[in-house]
């Protein structure tokens, strides 16, 4: 068996003394999608949690953790972040702002730490998946543990 590299987001976790585990997928690279990473992982997509940075008209930049096959709703995100509104940020600033590129956005070590939000549903799982910061990883890790490491605010940030 193939060993697996650790990403810095897994040091981070060693680091904090917080249990995980790292999961390698299949990538595709025209689906990069937390819906194809559950197929691979052959999971639910509701454990597989998806990482979106938004900038705010108020706060700047912030960090969204929502389930995987579920929309962003930008009112309610905006209103728990403290924003009147905010937005997506351009792709092309995903790299520059945290050091991760699409599909392998990890919470965990971006560049500096960003006011995070993760939606409640998380805590209907005794582990959740998240990217582990590289493509073809994640990490599978407690809820309560990832919202110590990443100060992350519980809220309902999802369309309903």
């Amino acid at each position: 068996m193939e060993k697996i590299m650790k990403t810095n987001a897994a040091r981070l976790l060693d680091k904090a003394k917080i249990s995980y585990d790292l999961i390698p997928y299949e990538v595709d690279e025209s689906d990069l999608s937390a819906i194809h990473v559950a197929e691979q992982l052959n999971e639910p997509v509701e454990s597989v949690f998806k990482t979106l940075v938004l900038k705010g008209d108020k706060s700047g930049y912030f960090v969204c953790i929502i389930p995987g096959a579920e929309e962003l709703d930008l009112k309610k995100t905006a209103k728990v972040s403290g924003n009147k509104r905010c937005d997506m940020i351009p792709m092309k600033e995903l790299l520059p702002t945290t050091g991760y590129i699409r599909g392998a956005c990890s919470p965990i070590g971006m560049k500096k730490h960003f006011p995070t939000y993760i939606h409640h549903s998380c805590m209907d799982f005794e582990q959740i998946y998240i990217s582990a910061g590289q493509r073809g990883l994640q990490i599978h890790v407690s809820p309560d543990d990832l919202i110590r490491e990443v100060k992350a605010d519980v809220a309902d940030l999802i369309i309903c």
